[in-house]
C-alpha cells in the first residue's frame, strides 16, 4: 500500500501526541494500585468508564444506529486484547516503576513490524528485519535474564507488549472501515462487559476519590488510543510503530515526578538501542516510500 506523504505526516504526528499522553494513564493506575484497588477493577474501569465517555459523542456524530458493530467479533477480539494488555502493564506496574515497565513493553512495536507482513500483507525488507533484531537485543538488555533477579513484573510487562501488538494489528485491518471514534467505543465496551463477569469476585468499594480517577483514567486512555486510531487511518503499522519509542520521554518524567523512580543506565542503554532500531526502521520506511513514485512514473 502507498500512501501520500501528507496522509503519512498526520499520522506520525496523532501518533507523537498520543505517545506523549499515555503515560499519565500509568501514573493514575499505579496510584490507584497503592490505594489498594484489584487490578482487575482498575482495567473495568478504564474500559467502562471510557465507553460512557464516548457513547453521547458517537451519538452526536454519527448517530444512535453506530453504537452497534458491524463487526461485533473483531472489535470482541481487539477488546481481549487490549484489556490483556491493560491488565497484564497495570500487574506489572506493582512489581516495577513506571519507566522500566514502559521499557520492557516496547517490544510491541518490534512485534507489530514482525506481525505486519504476514497479518498485513505490509512488505519489510531485510534491512528492517536486521533492525528489529537489534531492538530485540535491546530488550534483553533491559531485562537482563540471568545477570539480575527476574520477578514478575518483566514477564508482565513482556506479556503486555506482545497483546498491545496483536491489538494494534487487529486496529489496522479494521482501520478505515468504521469511524474511529465509533471503533474506539464498540472495543471499549465490548472490553468492559468482558471484564465485568469477574467483578462480582474481586470488587472493592472505591471512595469518592478513587470514582474521579477511574474517570480520570479513562479520559486519559480514551484521547490516548483515539488519536491512535485516527494515525492508523493515515500510516502504515510499519511507519507508525517505531514511534511508540517516544513514549519513554513521558514516562521517565512522569515516573521520577510522581514516584521517585529513574531508570538505571543499562535501562537506559537498552532502551536507546531500541529507539536507534527504530528510527532505522522508520529511515527504511522512508526510503522505500520514496522510490516507489519513481518505480511508477517508469512504468
Amino acid at each position: 500500500m502507498t500512501l501520500h506523504p501528507p496522509r503519512a505526516l498526520n499520522g506520525i504526528a496523532l501518533t507523537l501526541v498520543a505517545m506523549a499522553i499515555l503515560p499519565n494513564l500509568d501514573v493514575v493506575a499505579k496510584f490507584l494500585g497503592q490505594q489498594g484497588i484489584p487490578v482487575i477493577e482498575v482495567v473495568w474501569a478504564r474500559l467502562f468508564f471510557s465507553a460512557l465517555i464516548t457513547l453521547p459523542l458517537v451519538s452526536a456524530r454519527l448517530g444512535v444506529r453506530a453504537l452497534w458493530p458491524r463487526e461485533p467479533a473483531i472489535h470482541s477480539v481487539r477488546a481481549i486484547f487490549l484489556a490483556g494488555s491493560t491488565g497484564l502493564f497495570f500487574w506489572a506496574l506493582i512489581y516495577l516503576p513506571i519507566a522500566d515497565t514502559l521499557a520492557i513493553f516496547f517490544v510491541q512495536p518490534l512485534v507489530i513490524t514482525l506481525l505486519s507482513p504476514f497479518m498485513l500483507g505490509e512488505h519489510v525488507g531485510i534491512r528492517r528485519w536486521s533492525a528489529v533484531a537489534v531492538g530485540f537485543l535491546g530488550t534483553l538488555i533491559i531485562i537482563r535474564p540471568g545477570f539480575q533477579v527476574l520477578n514478575p513484573g518483566h514477564l508482565l510487562a513482556l506479556g503486555a507488549g506482545i497483546s498491545m501488538a496483536l491489538y494494534m494489528v487487529i486496529t489496522r485491518r479494521v482501520a478505515g472501515r468504521q469511524d474511529a471514534l465509533a471503533t474506539t467505543f464498540h472495543t471499549n465496551a465490548a472490553g468492559a462487559l468482558i471484564v465485568s463477569l469477574a467483578l462480582p469476585f474481586i470488587w472493592v468499594q472505591p471512595g469518592l476519590q478513587q470514582w474521579g480517577e477511574f474517570v480520570l483514567l479513562a479520559l486519559i486512555a480514551t484521547a490516548g488510543h483515539y488519536l491512535l486510531v485516527r494515525a492508523y487511518d493515515f500510516a502504515e503499522a510499519s511507519l507508525l510503530a517505531p514511534l511508540g519509542y517516544t513514549e519513554m520521554i513521558s514516562a521517565v518524567a512522569v515516573s521520577w515526578w510522581f514516584f521517585g523512580d529513574f531508570p538505571d543506565r543499562w535501562t537506559f542503554l537498552g532502551v536507546g538501542i531500541l529507539i536507534a532500531s527504530a528510527i532505522y526502521i522508520a529511515y527504511r520506511e522512508k526510503v522505500r516510500a520514496s522510490k516507489q513514485p519513481m518505480i511508477t512514473a517508469e512504468h
